[in-house]
């Protein structure tokens, strides 16, 4: 939810809408941008309800505002989109189910995902991707998953780029591979700040492009809407 991912989304939708419409168009956008510093402090303590609240009220704010979808742009947080879709009678363009389809599009089964400890470790992501897409997920070993997790929250989410980050992103990534992942998840929306599709040896899947083009395919979707 940092703003380094989030400033991404509106790039990617805006070229995306411009690109289909022509000229001077670009997307009707209602953003909710939170201090990311509290809600790192609600996921660190545990106070996943309280978290699930805020953005709960914050889907409906966007709903009222004439939001005719709402798109999470998080990995991590989706582990609240039952609890926001309870609050809100419009559609979640849900993450892992735009990453599953691009995944199965491209013939891969077996994927390795990379994110913060809350994506790889819970159920929310993991199991969605198994049991309503089909797909074998691996998740990297400790220490392995430490590091994902600390780079994303030390250095990712405040702008900072680090090569030998990379290169222990890279290594993790080939070590998946060799217990068969066929692609690699960025499951978090600042990883693909880090790594691109040349630092990787398998299909790659990023998730803040993937789940900005469902977006945006929402947005110019048959019934004429110019963006949403």
């Amino acid at each position: 939810m940092s703003w380094e991912s989030s400033i991404q989304y509106e790039r990617i939708i805006n070229e995306l809408v411009r690109d289909r419409l022509g000229g001077t168009a670009s997307a009707d956008l209602l953003i909710r941008s939170f201090n990311f510093a509290d809600i790192e402090a609600l996921q660190q303590s545990g106070r996943w309800d309280e978290a699930g609240r805020l953005l709960a009220e914050a889907a409906a704010h966007l709903e009222a505002g004439g939001a005719e979808a709402i798109v999470i742009c998080t990995n991590t947080m989706h582990s609240l989109a039952d609890q926001i879709s309870d609050a809100i009678g419009v559609p979640i363009i849900h993450i892992a189910d735009a990453t599953a389809t691009a995944v199965r599009a491209a013939g891969v089964t077996t994927v390795g995902l990379l994110g913060t400890r809350y994506t790889m470790e819970q159920d929310f992501y993991v199991g969605r991707l198994r049991d309503r897409h089909g797909l074998t997920v691996l998740v990297p070993d400790e220490p392995d998953r430490t590091t994902i997790h600390d780079v994303i929250f030390e250095e990712l989410v405040r702008g900072i780029v680090n090569p030998a980050s990379k290169a222990q992103y890279v290594a993790i990534i080939d070590r998946l591979v060799g217990r068969g992942a066929e692609g690699i998840i960025a499951g978090c929306t600042e990883i693909e700040l880090l790594v691109e599709p040349a630092d990787v040896s398998c299909s790659y899947f990023p998730t803040t492009r993937l789940h900005a083009e469902a977006a945006a395919a929402f947005a110019l979707g048959p019934i004429g809407r110019a963006a949403g």
